[in-house]
């Protein structure tokens, strides 16, 4: 779409580290890659590693006493994830999972704890980008008490699509989400019912299309045109 910005631009703008910060944690740690459905930290476990993630990408899920799984966030290239366990040293609060082929750099727990102890810029950057998803994480939870089902899909579906979303060959400026239905489901707060009924009233307005675990946003001022209902 004309005037829209190329997916590497839109990942580079939600990059919370400098080229000399990830330096600091390539040189700390060892390369590594997943498959889709690998787990790179399981809830509950220990904190002894965290992992920033080079290219792919990675959901956020934690399980409710009644069996239910939300997910709690997306991470991409550029991002950490395990940090908060190895800062409290307390155990797993979520499960982290690749939802397609991810690489990524392993940073030993105490190794991580070095690097923060010896680089107050390292220190800082960790520290927004923690800040940074709290206050999505807040937002989030405000809009889903006051938001319809159709609305929270549409945001999550937006805020994926810009953040990580896949560029397409056909149309000119589509975005694929790379999320199953009970992914974005889980995402959304919403049923999975919800989220057929939605997708398919997206689909007749021409803004997104779908297909096996993927959606295409094809129209992201319509799209948020719906999340801002």
């Amino acid at each position: 779409m004309p005037g829209e910005k190329s997916a590497n631009d839109r990942h580079a703008a939600y990059e919370p580290f400098t080229p000399d910060e990830l330096l600091l944690f390539r040189s700390a740690g060892r390369l590594r890659t997943w498959e889709r459905g690998d787990s790179l930290m399981r809830e509950g476990g220990r904190p002894d590693h965290i992992v920033l993630i080079l290219s792919g990408l990675a959901k956020v899920t934690a399980e409710s006493d009644n069996g239910y799984t939300s997910v709690l966030a997306l991470r991409g290239p550029g991002e950490l994830v395990g940090e908060l366990s190895c800062l409290d040293s307390t155990e797993r609060s979520a499960t982290v999972t690749a939802l397609e082929h991810l690489s990524g750099v392993v940073v030993g727990g105490e190794a991580f704890l070095r690097l923060l102890e010896h680089h107050a810029t390292l220190t800082l950057a960790v520290l927004r980008s923690v800040v940074a998803r709290l206050r999505d994480s807040d937002s989030l939870r405000t809009e889903q008490g006051a938001r319809s089902s159709r609305s929270m899909l549409a945001r999550v579906l937006l805020d994926t699509a810009v953040r990580h979303g896949v560029a397409v060959d056909e149309p000119a400026g589509a975005l694929e989400v790379r999320m199953n239905q009970q992914e974005l489901a889980g995402a959304a707060g919403v049923s999975r019912e919800s989220v057929v009924r939605s997708l398919r009233a997206m689909h007749a307005a021409g803004l997104v299309t779908t297909r096996r675990g993927r959606t295409c946003v094809l129209d992201l001022t319509g799209v948020r045109r719906w999340a801002e209902e």
